[in-house]
């Protein structure tokens, strides 16, 4: 659920700013209304800090053993300060030698010369211009009187001409604009600053086993900058200075005793109808806490006024997981890496409890429709067989059945999951608005009438079940007046005003009752991308199969790459459809838009 939110004010004397920061950062659980950036400085220093280990960890070696110790702080800077100085030091290197590297290739065509001889030359009144010509420019210069020259080797094949003075602007060239330094020069810069990126590359190599350090280090800027913050956003006069924030109702007692032991003057309100700025914090129950990795990777959180639908997400989530997946014999081989990852980082975590529901709930769908990397003989195996569900089974044939049978089942259980969804998604929405006394829940009851008319339309046209249309056309005219009629009802517009709100968006609700169609048209993605990657699999068992001999190795690599590509794009098919459905279908029925900021509240972070 979402814990409900306090507006909070604290105020004390000028003077005990900091003792009443260190006192809200010890409790931890005020997020800052209206946060101010921080100092510059600590921010820079944070952001330097985090770039500074990524970088360091491009040159750590994979058996490298980390330092066991955490450096103190002025080992730290010590260290870090030698880091630094050795990224910019390689970077400038980096920069000389692509220097370098750019006039070599620019004089190259010009041979190996001398530029201090040149400038001796010019001191002693000899002042040599050097230029590229054709064969008519190069005519022209030599029977000009007025033009000394001395003719060169070609380069890049046309003439080169060494002139005392500049060429008139008649006679159209390319001057050559000597170097600083010769070609050998800039070779020997090139390896003196290869040279000096090894020193570098050896100073950042020592240090990358620092990674415990470095972690110890972010923690601590983090938390500077989350003070700093917290400092910048404290408003006040000469006298007083004063705080609000965002508080959780369940932790107000933590609060209450926090400012009475501080003798800090506080007022607490409910938060403003027409605040937007309200935190999310989800309270999860042991069950749908699971989810929350997903919604962290999605970074989705429903809004402040929102519901909370982590549960009723997380088993939507699950079966479609298990569906798009649709092998049992992958579901194995992610419960088998996720014992792996469990016995590796020897801890549990929310994600690998995740990862265990998700691998047996796809193990249980392959088991039931009989899919066990795409192999049929899997059906020879009685134990494995006796597990289908003939209806839903991937080889109907072995169970007396057509394809076409079996396919229709599948469509049929994935439109009648849309359909429970998007209807469970309406109910939502009316509990909620009952609870708040809005007419509108009406247009929700519609909706909900809506879905199972589509519903069964659904079933009419795709999979041609004998369902009288007469009824479901009613039912959708019945769904369309009660949106059209409710649906701009509002608690805070009389009813006169809510039935000309609602009759103003005809058109619109018009367009979304038949888009409804599509919505529920949109579940038979789980029974296609399903079909796609058994389709898939076997493809690559038939290539496989057809190898023998000396090739019979070949056709190993063939199954092996095969079926690892095809859980691949089974696993994207999860995001990109799996998530939709909740996403957009589920949660536009119970009216989501996932607008929530994160609860962040101001504390001391731990890691």
């Amino acid at each position: 659920m979402v814990e409900k939110m306090k507006m909070v004010h604290i105020v004390t004397t000028a003077s005990r700013k900091d003792e009443m920061l260190r006192a809200l950062r010890d409790v931890g659980v005020m997020h800052l209304a209206e946060k101010q950036s921080a100092d510059r400085e600590v921010s820079e220093r944070f952001q330097t800090l985090s770039r500074t280990a990524m970088a360091l960890g491009d040159y750590a070696e994979k058996k490298q053993e980390p330092a066991g110790e955490i450096l103190s702080d002025d080992e730290f800077n010590k260290m870090y300060a030698g880091v630094l100085e050795a990224i910019d030091r390689k970077a400038a290197l980096g920069q000389e030698i692509s220097s370098a590297n750019t006039e070599i290739d620019r004089i190259r065509a010009w041979g190996e010369f001398s530029p201090a001889e040149l400038e001796a030359l010019r001191s002693e009144g000899y002042d040599l211009h050097f230029y590229r010509m054709g064969d008519k420019e190069l005519e022209a210069a030599l029977g000009n009187e007025d033009v000394k020259l001395i003719r060169l080797a070609p380069v890049d094949k046309q003439a080169a001409v060494a002139v005392f003075g500049t060429l008139p602007a008649e006679i159209p060239a390319t001057e050559f604009m000597p170097p600083e330094k010769s070609m050998s020069e800039f070779e020997a810069d090139i390896k003196t600053a290869e040279a000096g990126i090894e020193e570098c590359n050896a100073t950042l190599k020592e240090a990358s086993v620092y990674g415990k350090s470095f972690k110890a280090q972010l923690l601590k800027a983090s938390n500077e900058l989350n003070y700093a913050t917290a400092d910048a956003t404290v408003r006040g006069d000469e006298d007083f200075v004063w705080l609000s924030g965002y508080i959780p109702e369940v932790d107000m007692d933590k609060f209450r005793a926090m400012a009475e032991q501080t003798q800090c003057a506080w007022a607490a309100d409910d938060v403003a109808e027409d605040d937007e700025q309200i935190p999310t914090k989800l309270r999860y129950n042991k069950v749908s806490k699971l989810i929350e990795p997903v919604f962290n990777i999605l970074g989705i959180l429903p809004g402040y006024r929102e519901q909370d639908v982590s549960l009723w997400f997380l088993l939507f989530f699950t079966l479609f997981f298990a569906m798009i997946i649709g092998d049992g014999g992958y579901g194995v081989l992610i419960l088998l890496g996720t014992i792996a990852l469990r016995v590796k980082t020897k801890e549990s975590s929310t994600v690998t409890f995740l990862l265990f529901v998700l691998s047996i709930a796809t193990i249980v769908w392959g088991a039931v429709t009989g899919t066990w990397f795409g192999m049929e003989s899997a059906m020879k195996v009685p134990f494995l067989k006796a597990l289908v569900i003939p209806s839903l089974a991937t080889y109907p044939e072995y169970f007396g059945l057509t394809s076409n049978a079996t396919q229709n089942a599948i469509m049929k259980f994935s439109f009648s999951i849309g359909a429970v969804q998007m209807a469970l998604g309406s109910i939502l929405a009316i509990k909620d608005k009952l609870a708040k006394k809005d007419l509108s829940w009406v247009a929700n009851l519609g909706w909900a009438i809506a879905v199972i008319a589509m519903y069964l339309l659904a079933l009419n046209l795709v999979i041609h079940d004998p369902i009288p249309l007469k009824p479901v056309f009613a039912m959708i005219g019945v769904a369309f007046v009660l949106v059209l009629l409710f649906g701009g009802m509002s608690p805070e517009l009389s009813f006169a005003q809510g039935l000309k709100a609602g009759l103003a968006n005809a058109f619109t609700d018009f367009l979304d009752t038949i888009s409804c169609f599509g919505n529920v048209m949109s579940y038979i993605r789980l029974f296609a991308v399903g079909m796609a990657g058994v389709a898939i699999s076997q493809s690559f068992n038939g290539i496989a199969a057809s190898m023998s001999g000396p090739l019979i190795i070949l056709g190993v690599l063939v199954v092996l790459i095969g079926h690892a590509l095809n859980i691949i794009m089974c696993f994207l098919s999860v995001v990109v459809h799996g998530v939709r459905l909740n996403v957009l279908e589920f949660s536009g029925q119970v009216g989501l838009e996932w607008t929530g900021l994160p609860y962040e509240p101001f504390k001391e972070l731990e890691k």
